[in-house]
């Protein structure tokens, strides 16, 4: 049962990957009002077949991380998680806001990680999976994971963005004075590589709706990963009869905790934006990967230890 789900998961999601890149090199070229729709919208065919991963994919995490009443966790199974509750708040934004460009970067990803944790299973079962409060702080970590995670997938595209528009602007002027060295790489550059580039970029809606759905995401993000920092503590006082134990997790949680708070606070007081907002975002995002996924990583693949 187990291994028909990784398949028709993987199948799912690589079907959808390939329809989505196939799609967006079809049209690249072709108007969205010559189409009459535009062509990054979620035809409702692929929308159905996304849920249906989506259902797949959920069923096969219940499986593998709880068989049996117990509990399997790793790196790997946060990866999974974590993409899977990623894919899923991007089919609810997808309903308000053309997103195809996150589309084409998500689904591939989601397709990779989905398949993990057959390749890095060796997890050690925990023993206080049942409890109630654990199980509290396990579901809300998970979605603080994914919101932040889109988040940082979001902050990532801006940046590209950004840097193309910049390029673009460069290259204009460049052109103005055909004897500068700027006018010769941009003569010399591959122009297939700046096509695939220019189809994926295109795809994505404008600069400021991308900052609204990111600024968005990081409010719910930051509002959740407070839930799961308090609900640890609780858990931890409930289990170890100390609030905070001060180790590899917890200092990156506390860490990125402090820095999404900042990112929101520079926002909120400064206007923070473009460039720097973007880079302290995928900073923060890097210290909450760190705070569990990069430990067990660490400890499961590169030191081979049994983790509890």
């Amino acid at each position: 049962m187990i291994i028909v789900l990784y398949a028709l998961t993987a199948l799912l999601y690589g079907t959808l990957s390939a329809s989505a890149w196939r799609s967006r090199l079809r049209f690249a070229d072709v108007p969205g009002d010559v189409l009459g729709v535009a062509p990054q919208s979620l035809s409702p065919r692929d929308r159905g077949l996304l849920a249906a991963a989506l259902v797949t994919h959920g069923a096969l995490l219940e499986l593998t991380i709880f068989p049996e009443g117990e509990m399997v966790y790793g790196f790997a199974f946060a990866l999974s998680a974590m993409l899977w509750l990623g894919v899923l708040i991007y089919w609810i934004e997808s309903l308000f806001f053309p997103l195809d460009g996150l589309r084409m970067l998500a689904l591939p990803v989601a397709f990779v990680a989905s398949l993990l944790p057959l390749m890095f299973g060796g997890v050690k079962v925990l023993p206080y999976s049942a409890d109630v409060l654990f199980k509290l702080h396990f579901l809300v970590a998970n979605v603080a994971y994914g919101l932040l995670a889109l988040a940082a997938a979001h902050a990532a595209l801006m940046l590209l963005v950004e840097r193309r528009l910049h390029t673009v602007r460069s290259a204009r002027v460049s052109l103005a004075r055909p004897d500068s060295r700027a006018a010769l790489r941009a003569a010399t550059r591959d122009p297939s590589v700046d096509h695939w580039a220019s189809n994926w970029l295109d795809a994505l809606p404008p600069l400021l709706t991308l900052e609204k759905l990111l600024f968005r995401l990081i409010w719910a993000g930051f509002a959740v990963l407070t839930l799961a920092l308090a609900s640890g503590i609780l858990f931890s006082e409930q289990l170890f009869h100390q609030p905070l134990r001060f180790d590899h997790k917890t200092v990156f949680a506390l860490l990125s905790w402090v820095m999404f708070g900042g990112v929101l606070t520079g926002r909120t007081f400064y206007g923070w934006r473009g460039r720097t907002a973007l880079r302290w975002v995928l900073a923060s995002f890097v210290a909450l990967l760190l705070a569990y996924v990069g430990s067990r990583f660490v400890l499961e693949v590169l030191l081979h230890r049994p983790v509890v």
